[in-house]
């Protein structure tokens, strides 16, 4: 795997120095260090006195993933205005870095349960990131889900034979695809290490997946990334929306099933594409196998 210092280094010092001296003051005392974790980026938290900040560079190969740095700085500065997403402090477009406030709390995990009043306070957050700023692209996830199963067999991935079969049959939930008036500002990828909980709100980050979309994507993706319950999902729907009519939750659960075979060919094209030493195949035959298990509309 990369060290922490080589992304640093290929700004070449004088860059990275340069952004963080225009933006932070050029007498400041900077100290920065890497932050575990992302598969797609290389994050540090940046010290300057009692201000604290987060560095994400973009790892090789992502924008083959369909990530388009310039829209996620943009829906980054949508998601902060709806206040759910952190301040945005500057983004270098060369070196595909966005430099944002860090965001004080609890990062979520998959061993937390998501229950009770964090469950409402991730809904609350979705509802408000669904009402606020437009945000540029669109995201649809049968598009997506083609993009990547392409990308991994034209980098001699091995998939599944039955994976291929059921894209042939064009069937991957046409009716999900909401009209262009109903579409909403999205995350898309709401994995717990996107969640961010201060015991007062949940704040979103990592909006490198975000467009235009359907809200229901995003219920289901979390419900699936967070394995609710069926208790959770119909909470879930009373949150965010007043009720838990039938139809809502069909439509959640049929967005969660989308959600794991999406997160599967995730898996296939990072397994051709990244240089990285991360199992992508045994993350994508996992997700293959909850799609698998989910039950069919």
């Amino acid at each position: 795997m990369t060290t922490p210092d080589q992304p640093i280094a290929r700004f070449a010092d004088r860059s990275l120095h340069a952004l963080l001296a225009e933006v932070l003051g050029p007498d400041r005392q900077v100290r920065v260090s890497p932050l575990l974790g992302g598969l797609t980026n290389h994050s540090y938290r940046v010290e300057a006195g009692s201000d604290v900040f987060v560095l994400r560079i973009a790892r090789e190969n992502t924008s083959l993933l369909g990530i388009d740095r310039e829209r996620e700085y943009a829906c980054a500065m949508a998601a902060a205005a709806a206040g759910v997403g952190a301040e945005v402090i500057a983004f270098l477009p060369q070196q595909a870095a966005l430099l944002t406030r860090f965001i004080a709390g609890r990062v979520l995990s998959d061993a937390a349960p998501l229950e009770g009043n964090l469950l409402a306070r991730v809904a609350t957050a979705l509802r408000r990131l669904h009402a606020g700023p437009a945000m540029p692209g669109i995201f649809s996830a049968p598009q997506v889900i083609r993009a990547y199963h392409a990308l991994a067999i034209g980098h001699g991935v091995r998939l599944p034979p039955e994976l291929s079969s059921l894209l042939a049959q064009g069937g991957l939930l046409p009716s999900a695809a909401p009209p262009p008036a109903d579409r909403r500002p999205c995350h898309n990828d709401l994995l717990s290490g996107n969640l961010i909980d201060d015991g007062t709100a949940v704040r979103i980050i990592d909006w490198e997946y975000a467009a235009m979309g359907d809200p229901f994507f995003d219920l289901g993706n979390l419900a699936e990334h967070h394995r609710l319950e069926a208790s959770q999902e119909q909470e879930l729907l009373r949150i965010y929306r007043g009720r838990a009519e039938p139809a809502d939750l069909s439509r959640l659960r049929s967005m969660r099933r989308l959600s794991s075979l999406r997160e599967a060919l995730w898996g296939f094209a990072q397994a051709g594409i990244s240089p990285m030493s991360y199992d992508f195949l045994a993350y994508a035959q996992r997700h293959w196998l909850r799609f698998l298990e989910a039950p069919a509309d």
